[in-house]
């Protein structure tokens, strides 16, 4: 699942990490609304919001949404240069290290909520935002620019182009591939509403808070050890076929 790259990977790595990536995005994109009145999870809305105190020259308001912008930026360059630097020094999965930093950062946002009064919301805001800067820029990697978890807003354009394509089979006669990107942004977007509704309901209705960030954390963890242990057996079975 995080392993495949290139063309090892096939439409089954892509709709796994999609499951469990758009199913974490959802989490984190309505804890951080419901917590903070803000969203976490995209920066189209922010920038939005920044331009329009930039025309009305008021800077010093516009600089909060600017620093949402630069954290989910410097998220994703973050993510892309430690995946890099690995890669360059050829040690093991290169995709564990921003996976890690973003369940670290969940569950430090979750820890700090039980043992601070919170003053200052917007700084945590910009660690979600980091983190789902991290989150898009891996699985973009991953999946060759195929997969993206946090935001639908390009996802539900590609998917109306894909479905009107399959009205017109001469100029596009690959219709299996259609149907399989389709399947995936359909994947995407169902676990994303998913993790969203899940996420919303721990925040309000059990009463977890920021704690709900929690579960995206312990999944991204499960998600990194699954694919590590089945990498070990693969390996191993490989090891055994060898010898006899």
């Amino acid at each position: 699942m995080f392993r495949h790259q290139g063309k090892s990977r096939t439409l089954k790595h892509n709709l796994r990490i999609a499951t469990v990536l758009s199913f974490v995005a959802g989490i984190v994109n309505v804890t951080g609304f419901l917590a903070f009145h803000q969203l976490t999870t995209n920066v189209t809305g922010h920038f939005a919001l920044f331009i329009s105190d930039v025309a009305n020259f008021e800077f010093w308001k516009g600089t909060v949404y600017f620093l949402y912008i630069f954290s989910f930026l410097f998220g994703s360059f973050l993510s892309s240069f430690l995946i890099e630097k690995f890669r360059e020094n050829k040690k093991g999965n290169v995709f564990i290290l921003p996976t890690s930093i973003e369940c670290a950062v969940l569950i430090g946002i979750a820890i700090l909520s039980n043992v601070s009064d919170m003053q200052y919301p917007d700084v945590i805001v910009c660690l979600l935002l980091f983190a789902m800067g991290l989150q898009n820029s891996f699985v973009t990697k991953i999946s060759n620019a195929v997969v993206r978890t946090t935001h639908l807003t390009g996802l539900f354009t590609d998917l109306g182009i894909e479905l009107s394509q399959l009205f017109f089979p001469e100029s596009h006669p690959n219709r299996k591939k259609i149907k399989q990107t389709i399947k995936l942004r359909v994947y995407i977007i169902c676990f994303f509403f998913l993790g969203g509704i899940t996420g919303g309901f721990l925040y309000s209705n059990v009463g977890l808070k920021l704690n709900t960030l929690i579960l995206g954390a312990i999944i991204l963890g499960i998600s990194l050890f699954y694919d590590a242990l089945k990498f070990r057996l693969i390996q191993t079975k490989r090891k055994y076929k060898q010898r006899k």
